[in-house]
């Protein structure tokens, strides 16, 4: 068997930017702004929740976590091993947040009722008759319609955000009986998120003018920044006291969501609640088109922007010895951002948004929607972590190379495996361990590869790339168009109109909507030439080679093929069609790939046009009689032609207008057709100058083809 010719030269698979190693999987691995893999926190499941959302989380100091969750509405207690057990369950919508209280109580803010449920410590399964109602929007002057966020001072005291109005309410939980306070009121429609500073002050993040508050004990508020976009979500408390805020919505976009309908309905209707900023609000594709955004506050100096990204929403930030965390959707990811701006990609979590942090003893909890779900974040790195590359298309059987990785790279092991479907889990070759920059990877020729690194504590790993040599295919011709009579890319001379057409492929054009068609295939123009013919054809090479080709002609009746044009390197060729007899005839294309081969290993393809005519000698005009008959000239002649039917014929009498005739038995379908007719005489005009030879006439016939060529014939009679 002889052995397969390679593609031109050797390629080099790499990925070293953030977004390529982004289409990867990294497990306990985090992905650097700048390029680099390293060890990250450890992510593992903890539970799944029958619930789509899971809004709020929080922790208790035994490191039980606590789940807000909506549809269903209930409060859950995950224990580190998974153990779920439902604590509050609900009519309303959702549990928008839960908070845990020193002496273990639980609290949870529904909607849309706007109401705060107290549950003692190791109640279980409570319901809304059960529960302790410990906030009622009903109950205060401004009578709020949503509830955003929940959060505990120093000294056990409840605060509750609202919206619609905004407003911020105290409740002293630890004393019984105590009623909540209007704390804080804001001429913004919603407090979306507040967090206690080390110093005890309430910061609060407003929705509507994108406003973070720093709001002392007695409720006096000032602003501490004015956020380029109109919602912040969620806020951060550093330990030297710098605060993160994170924000969506361009200002002057609304955001809200009608306002709940107020009376007995006379028909049944189904009212949602879609939280600003919120997971519904964005899976809508209307309210955050752009983003988020995330500033810092340092406690000396301007606020500044930190991050962005168009595509991530970020729900929720925390602030770690390592860095500030951010939840964001709708690809599941948690990022660690630094305060020079740059980042790493931490986890990739099997949900579309993780929306919520509760620190504990044993880790980071994460919250998730879509859905509803639990993570547990190790607070260090992962004793091992794995990153898994995408899979990587060579578009043809090729031969894997040496593998190549950054020499700053350390401690980690590389593996590599192949295959010739898409998806790894179906008949690859195992995974094999690679000794990078050293050899070949040992697979066997394949379409696809993919390869792994396995991360030891302190590794680094920079650029990574796999060399490969594509198996040479050859060219591929996909179609042939041949037009006579036009003539492509032509120059219209000055004050010489000529009539333009495209030049296109079956398909290509078509009425209504216009798309833009693949390279190779877009119109050619030109313009009408009876003496030219233009051909085009289109063409590709899975190799992605450069094609050169050639072009051979041959008649209805020949055997051979003669050369008409080699070494053209357009997909386009105009040739002079009266080089060539009139007839039958058919186009060959041979594509050939020598350009990027060596001589001797180039592959070519040919492909035959369909049957055209040539056809540029006008008709022949024969046995032509006219005489005098009844005041009448009586005409008979045949037209004949070689290649096409006869079109039409018109004659005219004394230079007079042309006047359209019919042949003989009226039908114009053959290539000789006889003509017998009547042409009567012009008379005189008044004012005209009178002829020399009154009786004598002129009698002009033309006859056309059906490629407009023209005979023309005259007689004299008397």
């Amino acid at each position: 068997m002889a052995p397969l010719a390679a593609a031109q030269g050797t390629r080099l698979w790499t990925q070293q930017r953030f977004d390529e190693f982004e289409k990867g999987t990294p497990k306990g691995v985090a992905v650097r702004s700048d390029g680099l893999l390293e060890p990250g926190p450890d992510s593992k499941q903890i539970a799944v929740t029958p619930s789509t959302y899971v809004w709020s989380i929080a922790a208790d100091s035994a490191g039980n976590a606590y789940a807000a969750t909506g549809s269903p509405a209930t409060v859950l207690r995950v224990a580190p091993d998974g153990k779920t057990t439902k604590l509050f369950s609900s009519k309303d919508l959702t549990v928008q947040a839960v908070r845990v209280a020193k002496d273990g109580s639980v609290y949870a803010a529904t909607l849309p009722s706007g109401k705060v449920y107290r549950i003692p410590a190791g109640a279980e399964d409570l319901d809304e008759n059960k529960a302790e109602v410990a906030f009622d929007p009903a109950q205060t002057e401004e009578k709020p319609k949503y509830i955003w966020d929940l959060a505990f001072d120093r000294d056990g005291r409840l605060y509750i955000a609202t919206g619609g109005p905004a407003a911020i309410y105290r409740l002293d939980a630890a004393k019984s009986g105590a009623k909540p306070s209007l704390f804080f009121k804001s001429d913004e429609q919603h407090i979306r998120a507040i967090v206690f500073d080390k110093a005890g002050n309430l910061i609060a993040g407003s929705d509507g003018s994108g406003l973070v508050y720093r709001i002392d004990s007695s409720g006096k508020g000032y602003v501490l920044f004015d956020a380029p976009k109109r919602e912040i979500t969620s806020l951060a408390i550093a330990d030297n006291g710098a605060i993160y805020a994170s924000a969506v919505g361009g200002k002057g976009q609304t955001t809200l969501p009608p306002l709940p309908v107020q009376g007995i309905p006379s028909v049944s209707a189904t009212i949602t609640i879609v939280q600003p900023g919120s997971i519904q609000a964005f899976n809508g594709n209307t309210v955050i088109p752009d983003g988020s955004e995330v500033y810092e506050i340092p406690p000396q100096g301007a606020p500044h922007k930190i991050w962005s990204d168009h595509d991530d929403i970020v729900y929720a930030l925390t602030w770690t010895p390592q860095g500030l965390l951010a939840a964001t959707g709708n690809r599941g990811r948690i990022y660690r951002i630094s305060e020079n701006g740059q980042y790493a990609d931490v986890a990739h979590l099997e949900a579309s948004q993780a929306v919520g942090f509760a620190d504990s003893p044993q880790g980071l909890y994460v919250g998730t929607a879509n859905t509803g779900k639990i993570y547990l974040l190790s607070h260090t790195q992962a004793a091992e972590g794995t990153y898994l590359s995408d899979v990587f298309d060579a578009g043809v059987f090729s031969r894997w190379g040496r593998a190549e990785v950054d020499s700053g790279s350390q401690n980690y092991d590389l593996y590599a495996r192949a295959g010739n479907i898409e998806n790894p889990d179906r008949a690859w070759s195992d995974w094999k361990k690679v000794t990078p920059n050293n050899g070949p990877l040992g697979l066997d020729m394949s379409r696809f590869v993919q390869w792994k690194v396995v991360l030891r504590p302190g590794a680094a790993v920079g650029e990574v790339g796999i060399n490969y040599l594509p198996v040479n295919i050859a060219p591929a011709i996909d179609e042939i168009v041949v037009m006579p009579g036009v003539r492509a890319n032509a120059q219209q001379p000055p004050g010489q109109p000529q009539q333009t057409v495209n030049i296109n492929f079956s398909g290509s054009s078509s009425p209504g909507v216009m798309f833009n068609p693949e390279p190779g295939r877009e119109p050619l123009p030109g313009v009408k030439d009876k003496s030219a013919v233009t051909t085009r054809w289109a063409a590709h090479d899975d190799n992605g080679d450069e094609m050169i080709y050639s072009l051979y002609y041959r008649g209805e009746s020949e055997t051979n093929w003669q050369l008409l044009k080699d070494k053209v390197t357009d997909r386009y060729y105009t040739f002079d069609a009266t080089a060539l007899p009139d007839g039958a005839y058919r186009l060959k294309i041979v594509a050939s790939d020598a350009p990027s081969h060596n001589p001797g290993e180039a592959l070519t393809t040919e492909r035959v046009s369909e049957r055209f005519l040539i056809d540029t000698t006008a008709p022949v005009l024969s046995a032509l009689d006219a005489h005098m008959e009844n005041g009448k000239i009586r005409v008979t002649l045949t037209a004949t032609d070689s290649a096409t039917p006869i079109g039409h014929a018109e004659y005219s009498v004394d230079a007079g207008p042309w006047q359209y005739v019919e042949p003989v038995g009226k039908l114009s379908d053959s290539l000789t057709e006889h003509y017998d007719f009547e042409a009567p005489l012009k008379p005189q005009q008044p004012g005209a100058v009178p002829a020399t030879n009154s009786s004598e006439h002129l009698i002009t016939v033309r006859v056309y083809d059906r490629n407009d060529n023209a005979a023309a014939a005259k007689a004299v009679v008397q």
